[in-house]
């Protein structure tokens, strides 16, 4: 089977307004649209000077992408804040705004998030022994990105 051609742009003004477009269409962090535009062969001069021309023209904005990766994987798919930076991290997205997207998350809701993953994953697990019970329940919750310690308060004062 034949890959997929990749489409090769060489005006820069073709590739700004097509970045545009990219960005426009959901939010992406700087490294995205940077890979985006390598992948379109454009050299990286031309490369950065796009990117900058999309931060003036408010196309990207890595501290809105932060806030709306944090708020969709953990809203969408109940991330635990660690996975959440980690995929942050992944992206290139400085500590400085992992750190103020993380903040964004209710600690409340984060507890109740937490308490039903517990919840649905033990009413799946078939093992008698409350010890290993309690072990798989962990590295389960620990694996969607929660902190061990909040796993640990939530597995003690709830009948899992």
């Amino acid at each position: 089977m034949d890959s997929p051609k990749t489409i090769k742009i060489t005006d820069p003004r073709v590739a700004q307004t097509k970045a545009e477009h990219f960005c426009a269409y959901q939010e992406r962090s700087q490294q995205e649209v940077r890979d985006k535009l390598y992948d379109w062969g454009l050299w990286p001069d031309a490369v950065e000077q796009i990117i900058s021309q999309l931060i003036e023209g408010n196309f990207l904005n890595e501290d809105r992408f932060a806030k709306a990766y944090t708020k969709g994987k953990f809203s969408q798919k109940a991330w635990g804040k660690i996975k959440i930076k980690q995929g942050l991290k992944l992206k290139k997205v400085p500590d400085v705004l992992i750190k103020k997207a993380l903040q964004t998350i209710d600690i409340d809701d984060y507890a109740v998030a937490l308490t039903k993953i517990l919840e649905k994953k033990a009413a799946t697990l078939t093992e008698k022994n409350a010890i290993k019970r309690r072990y798989k329940l962990q590295q389960y919750a620990m694996g969607r990105g929660y902190e061990t310690d909040l796993i640990a308060d939530i597995l003690k004062n709830s009948e899992l």
